[in-house]
């Protein structure tokens, strides 16, 4: 059973998102928050496997509230997913600095916001790949756009320390490859694919997938317009 706290100031969304979640018989709404507060503090009491979690909320934002909930260690085990809107696009590359596993949009059908919590609760990042390479040329890279308020996710000197084979692997995955698709590329197995992954995670003190592609475009790995 997947648990998910539902955060939005709206009282109709609220409503809408936990009836569409409690009618899958997998998932479990076990809170619901108004604002980053109270998403915050009822994250650390329920430890909810999902944060379903609205940027624009009063007394503290969705991104404070997700970089608040993704440093608590007691709560490594919990993922944000945010909803958003077309015209918060500005926000979701800060959002994904502050660790966010990904982002759906508040007009999605009820079965891909299920799938989306169940994507995101599997360790899955949600994210396009043409999606999130169009929102981190716009508003990552230096001079892109008002998408750097928030700062720079700040590229860890163990950079230097991956080896030949990972910085490969963490292009694969910047590049939007799944561990399948990364093991096909290089013709390894999938395990060993997974074992990379997680160990550039390690190594860059990334949260999750996402945070690896923003890495790879700020660190110079991926430019823009490279395939």
């Amino acid at each position: 059973m997947t648990s998910v706290l539902v955060v939005d100031d709206q009282s109709l969304i609220r409503q809408a998102v936990t009836d569409i979640l409690a009618d899958d018989g997998g998932i479990s709404v076990v809170g619901e928050a108004v604002n980053g507060t109270q998403a915050v503090g009822l994250a650390g009491s329920l430890r909810p496997d999902v944060v379903l979690m609205d940027i624009r909320m009063p007394e503290l934002d969705g991104i404070g509230a997700t970089a608040a909930i993704c440093a608590d260690p007691a709560l490594a085990g919990t993922r944000v997913l945010i909803l958003t809107t077309f015209e918060e696009d500005e926000y979701l590359v800060a959002a994904l600095r502050a660790g966010a596993s990904g982002f759906i949009g508040k007009g999605a059908e009820p079965e891909e916001i299920v799938r989306a919590v169940r994507a995101v609760h599997a360790g899955d990042a949600l994210l396009s790949p043409a999606a999130t390479r169009s929102l981190i040329e716009r508003y990552v890279l230096p001079g892109s756009g008002p998408g750097t308020a928030g700062g720079s996710l700040a590229v860890p000197e163990s950079f230097g320390q991956l080896t030949d084979r990972e910085r490969e692997v963490l292009l694969l995955v910047a590049r939007g490859r799944s561990n399948q698709q990364i093991a096909q590329d290089l013709v390894i197995s999938p395990h060993t694919a997974k074992t990379h992954v997680n160990r550039i995670m390690t190594k860059l003190y990334a949260h999750d997938r996402a945070q690896l592609v923003i890495l790879a475009y700020e660190s110079g790995l991926l430019t823009p317009g490279q395939t």
